[in-house]
């Protein structure tokens, strides 16, 4: 996604659809983010596990930025790990 308003709420849905869940991944705050936004629209036009990866009601911190990655979370490491266990709980 490009871009949280407007969501592109038929490609959310067809994902939804196909894959019968969703990781969202973003590099800041989960809260209000792209992560509440796909979860909405799933929860009322197709609902679905959401899984969210990034920044879990925290406050910021400043440092190198992968640093803060890991700090986070929000690795691609992380998001690998969050593929896994969505796709391990669906079988």
């Amino acid at each position: 996604m490009h871009t949280i308003k407007p969501l592109d709420e038929e490609a959310v849905i067809k994902a939804a659809k196909e894959t019968k869940s969703i990781i969202t991944a973003e590099e800041h705050s989960v809260i209000g983010g792209l992560g509440s936004m796909v979860a909405s629209v799933t929860a009322a036009h197709c609902p679905v596990k959401v899984t969210m990866v990034g920044v879990q009601d925290r406050f910021g911190q400043s440092g190198k930025p992968a640093e803060l990655m890991k700090e986070y979370g929000i690795t691609a490491a992380d998001i690998v790990k969050a593929v896994k266990a969505a796709d391990q709980a669906s079988k």
